[in-house]
């Protein structure tokens, strides 16, 4: 019996040649343009390149990369070689590398010149890694300059026969309450979450530009700048710097992307920017799409005002490796995050397993083709994660009776008032629509007689003061939530802690 085969890597990279696209433009950074003939060839030189170094089929590659081209190359390339890329947030700490490495034990490390520093002290320390490849900048003595290692190797390499089912490439969860954990996904996760979300939802096409703010280092952001639109042929724009509302505005303005990815924290930021830029605009988007953390219905609709176009708010993960809830285009109710993307099944479910009715608070699980494997030596967390087909998000959730679902909170996040429940996202949201509110993040705290009530933090608009503002806006929260839902206590800040993908860590402000 002959086995079949499936290497993403042909599917994403080499197809463009076979359909003529060799001359289209695939990536464009600070440096130039790559187009879909240079990345095959710079895919097959890396592969080339892994071979000559002693990197054997089915072990790890570590990528901690800014969002330059080089990013897809090493990607693309140790796949096409059957070796398995580890994306790595380029926002941990010392510490947070060292476990990561080690856990994962790579043979390699694939780093940023900028990002050289942060994890230097931890060369020598790891007996797996035996190489390290530095993109974009000046090599020390015990690296190799990636640019120049590609030079030297030939184009050539073979694509390894790999299997449908077998690992491809591995994230690491944000880790906002510990170590990140490795989540492995196959080949054809790839494939489908581009087929379900990329086309079924969005409609990409190949004349579309897309720029997604959020980096390729995590699920989101890896399907928005990379696989949907390689999966037709499209452009993506990559931005290697922190995506500021400043940074963010210039490159949308400079390169006139068709579908934009943002976060809601984001979102918000770009919109009390604009407020001070009556005159700006931006031409020729059709789509924006918001994930990581549920939008605000004010902020989506007060995106639409000032610019014209929607945003697409979902819900996805990284073990899901991308949204599996969503709004679409022309189907848009703001304040929830949409209705299950076709290919995906959804229940909510209480604490004793069972459904939950419409109009209950449950929790989310969710069935699709792009779940992952599970946790990389992680039995007993994948095994309550995973359970058969279905995987539990962690996600609160009500669905109404014309089957959109309202987020309300992380699991542990949710938190009682008066014997009901109160989602700290729907008292957020009733802050965030006040007109001097930014952002705002609820937390449960104890009154006097040892009872949980909500506590906020909140960060104000530019020019706002928070003089007199508190009564104002536990009124504006009655009216808007309930009248039990109002924080009890309100604290203003410069800022909210988040993770790199954008989510407030509550956990750290309780």
């Amino acid at each position: 019996m002959t086995m079949a085969t499936c290497n993403a890597a042909s599917e994403f990279v080499d197809r463009h040649l076979a359909e003529g696209r060799a001359a289209k433009v695939a990536f464009v950074d600070g440096a130039g343009t790559l187009t879909y003939g240079d990345l095959a060839e710079q895919c097959g030189r890396m592969a080339s390149l892994l071979a000559a170094s002693a990197i054997p089929r089915e072990s790890r590659i570590a990528l901690l990369l800014l969002d330059t081209s080089d990013f897809p190359v090493a990607f693309w390339g140790a796949i096409k070689a059957g070796v398995v890329p580890v994306a790595l947030n380029t926002l941990l700490t010392t510490e947070q590398y060292a476990y990561v490495l080690a856990d994962s034990r790579a043979r390699a490390l694939v780093v940023s010149a900028a990002l050289l520093p942060v994890v230097e002290p931890i060369f020598g320390t790891l007996p797996f890694l035996t190489h390290v490849f530095v993109s974009g900048g000046p090599t020390p003595p015990f690296a190799r300059d990636l640019a120049a290692e590609l030079r030297a190797h030939p184009p050539t390499a073979a694509t390894a026969p790999t299997s449908p089912d077998e690992t491809a490439f591995w994230l690491y969860s944000s880790g906002s309450t510990g170590m990140p954990k490795g989540v492995r996904h196959v080949h054809t996760s790839l494939i489908e979450t581009a087929r379900l979300y990329g086309d079924g939802v969005l409609g990409i096409r190949e004349d579309d530009v897309v720029f997604s703010a959020a980096k390729l280092f995590f699920a989101y952001g890896l399907g928005n700048g990379m696989t949907f639109p390689m999966s037709v042929g499209a452009t993506a724009v990559l931005l290697a710097t922190r995506p500021t509302p400043e940074e963010v505005f210039a490159t949308l303005g400079a390169h006139r992307p068709t579908i934009f990815f943002g976060v809601p924290t984001l979102y918000a930021a770009m919109l009390a920017h604009a407020a001070a830029d009556p005159a700006l605009s931006l031409p020729g988007l059709r789509a924006c799409v918001s994930a990581g953390e549920a939008l605000p219905a004010e902020v989506g609709h007060a995106w639409k005002r000032r610019f014209g176009v929607d945003i697409l708010d979902g819900v996805g993960s990284t073990e899901m490796l991308h949204i599996y809830v969503s709004n679409r285009p022309g189907d848009i109710r703001y304040g929830t995050s949409g209705k299950p993307v076709p290919g995906y099944r959804i229940r909510l479910v209480g604490d004793d397993g069972a459904a939950v009715p419409d109009g209950e608070v449950g929790e989310m699980l969710v069935s699709g083709p792009s779940a992952a494997e599970g946790y990389w030596n992680q039995r007993e967390k994948s095994r309550r994660t995973f359970e058969g087909e279905w995987m539990r998000t962690g996600d609160k959730y009500v669905r109404d009776a014309d089957g959109w679902y309202t987020y309300q909170g992380r699991t542990d996040d949710m938190f009682k008032v008066s014997g009901i429940w109160v989602s700290p996202f729907e008292v957020e949201s009733a802050l965030v629509s006040h007109p001097a509110v930014l952002e705002a993040a609820v937390v449960p705290n104890e009154d006097a007689d040892g009872l949980l009530k909500p506590r906020a933090v909140v960060v104000l608009k530019p020019g706002q003061k928070p003089d007199g503002l508190v009564p104002a806006l536990q009124e504006h929260v009655k009216a808007t939530a309930g009248p039990w839902k109002y924080p009890r206590w309100i604290d203003f800040a410069d800022n909210l802690p988040k993770t790199a993908t954008g989510k407030i860590q509550r956990f750290r402000l309780r």
